[in-house]
């Protein structure tokens, strides 16, 4: 699927996460501005847990802003739940082990890493408006500092 940009609808689903079922347009309804969706490879590797954290110390913030968060990777249960635990992170991560929220959204697709080409979860952040329209779609960012490049982008930050 190719990757989302401004303006398209952002596809809706309805997912397992460490705070139970969750769906993108309930998460809309109830957000003032809207809801962050953040695409990342492997939950417990440094990169991962680095972009985490950063929404995690960032959440009280984004969510005084309006925004909900989001992380989706293709790791199991078991190992998302343990990551929310060891971190302390304060916002759902979702399973999708199938990988059809990934496809869906364009985080799935060709990588490469060390001359190597492989198929993979694309390090993605896409911003969703209560309306359900993409306001924002950034794909390959790097983990450290996306966080604050993001608040700079929705205006949060001068």
């Amino acid at each position: 699927m190719a990757q989302l940009s401004e303006g398209a609808q952002a596809p809706d689903f309805t997912a397992e996460s460490t705070q139970g079922t969750i769906t993108l347009s309930g998460l809309l309804a109830q957000a003032v501005e809207g809801v962050v969706v953040y695409f990342y490879p492997k939950a417990s590797t440094p990169g991962c847990t680095t972009e985490a954290c950063d929404f995690r110390d960032s959440l009280n913030s984004l969510k005084g802003a309006g925004y909900a968060v989001i992380g989706v990777s293709a790791d199991p249960m078991p190992a998302l739940e343990r990551f929310a635990e060891k971190q302390s992170l304060n916002f759902p991560l979702v399973s999708d082990p199938e990988h059809e929220i990934l496809l869906a959204w364009g985080a799935w697709g060709e990588k490469k890493n060390y001359g190597r080409v492989y198929e993979g979860i694309i390090r993605s952040t896409v911003v969703v408006g209560r309306d359900g329209l993409v306001r924002l779609a950034k794909y390959n960012v790097k983990a450290t500092g996306h966080v604050a490049r993001l608040r700079k982008e929705l205006g949060l930050d001068a």
